[in-house]
């Protein structure tokens, strides 16, 4: 039978249109083709012999129709119901079960796994967002399933890169025409960055933003989140695709403990 959205609450704030706008949700996967950096994550899924997967954040569903194409049944969830509506008409997208909304309201769940790749962790700007978040994926698991995730590590800075002349690009869509994009960052206020997307569609002329805030945590903050939780931190690995720049955090639910 055929998956479709399920409507669930949100704690989230508001979508970035990049995510959120239907025009730019259907070239979320084009402008941003290379997603070797879901590599490890496929790698741990297999490595810990995962079944059933939560991917918290899924966007336009890449990862979780990855893991679904390897027989694993996935409920992904997002609050950006135009990239999920991307995600569903993907081949396979009637393999995982789609949630429309955020981990902090979940359904009833029992997953080996739950995942937040790429920006998804930091995205959740709001500390009591996250604590639920943290708290969601914690219900949804198994005793001993585990809880993987990656964050910038704030040292680096990598921000002080996110600007028009390292990221300007100009790219051919099929059906779409020649779509410019670039990033700009437009704050920094403490462990917040914002910036801005900016895509100028040449066919038509017009211009779309998408402004976007990341929260910075380092490692000893996500740790004590971690711990507060619930959580047994298992390691902190680095991320292939940004060696030394990223923090990927594998914790589990403690396997001594009742679902109560």
């Amino acid at each position: 039978m055929a998956h479709g959205i399920e409507n669930i609450d949100s704690a989230d704030g508001p979508v970035a249109a990049e995510f959120g706008n239907p025009r730019l949700a259907a070239l979320y996967d084009v402008l941003d083709p290379d997603r070797g950096d879901l590599d490890p994550y496929l790698r741990m899924a297999e490595e810990f012999g995962t079944r059933e997967v939560l991917d918290i954040g899924c966007g336009t569903g890449v990862f979780a129709l990855l893991l679904a194409a390897r027989g694993i049944d996935v409920v992904g969830v997002d609050p950006a119901a135009a990239s999920l509506d991307v995600a569903r008409a993907k081949p396979g997208g009637e393999r995982v079960r789609w949630l429309h909304g955020d981990a902090t309201a979940l359904p009833p769940l029992r997953v080996d796994l739950a995942t937040m790749t790429a920006n998804v962790a930091q995205q959740i700007t709001d500390p009591g967002a996250w604590r639920e978040t943290l708290r969601g994926a914690r219900e949804a698991l198994r005793p001993g399933g585990h809880l993987v995730f990656e964050t910038r590590d704030p040292a680096r800075r990598g921000w002080e890169n996110w600007n028009r002349e390292a990221s300007h690009g100009v790219t051919e869509v099929p059906g779409v025409g020649a779509v410019e994009s670039w990033v700009e960052v437009t704050e920094v206020n403490g462990p917040l960055v914002s910036f801005r997307w900016t895509y100028v569609f040449a066919a038509d002329g017009e211009v779309l933003t998408s402004d976007s805030t990341l929260r910075f945590r380092d490692r000893a903050q996500v740790e004590a989140d971690l711990a507060a939780q619930g959580y047994v931190l298992d390691a902190v690995r680095d991320a292939p695709d940004r060696p030394g720049r990223e923090l990927v955090f594998v914790a589990h639910r403690p396997l001594a403990e009742d679902r109560g």
